[in-house]
């Protein structure tokens, strides 16, 4: 059963998190602007009595908490706040750390696991901060901050451990993989 597309585009916005082109969404779902523009619509009006709202620009949507829930949202990131980083967290951002950024993708490959969570909060720490990927524009690529080497204790990211072996280490292997993405692609 096809979800029709105002379901289809909330799906899709919800497992994005972040804002998607409409030109991008309208190729994923397999129609034309003009009807992701009317799912937009739809989805919007529907949206209205529940925590997510639908921000539109010309070019872009992104789902978001309703502005009525700011409250609620700031007492649950304050709370995530006062929490440790975490195995998660601290694993994300070493690999942020040893690789000189890492998109998400890279650091959900090598962990093995979906690191959403554990980004976000890094984020909302202000341990990494987000820019584009020159590599591939339509990606982010999480940088490390000043704070998060201070978080750790250390004055530059040579001062980890075993940051030459690691980052060696860790560039061969990318290297293989794009290597071998390139043969197969």
């Amino acid at each position: 059963m096809a979800l029709p597309p105002p379901a289809a585009l909330e799906a899709l916005l919800f497992a994005s998190g972040e804002p998607v082109s409409k030109k991008r969404a309208a190729q994923l779902l397999g129609i034309e602007i003009e009807q992701v523009e009317q799912a937009a619509q739809e989805l919007s009006v529907a949206l209205q009595t529940r925590g997510l709202s639908l921000i539109s620009t010309d070019q872009e949507l992104e789902l978001r908490t309703h502005p009525e829930a700011a409250s609620l949202i700031q007492q649950l990131r304050e709370s995530e706040l006062s929490r440790d980083l975490g195995k998660a967290g601290l694993e994300a951002l070493a690999i942020i750390l040893y690789r000189d950024g890492a998109t998400r993708g890279e650091i959900d490959w090598v962990r093995g696991v979906n690191s959403a969570a554990a980004v976000r909060s890094l984020l909302m720490r202000g341990l990494i901060t987000k820019h584009e990927d020159t590599s591939d524009k339509r990606k982010v690529r999480y940088m490390a901050t000043i704070d998060a080497l201070a978080h750790l204790g250390v004055a530059s990211k040579e001062e980890l451990p075993r940051y030459a072996e690691f980052s060696t280490e860790l560039q061969t292997q990318q290297a293989a993989q794009e290597a071998l993405e390139a043969s197969n692609g």
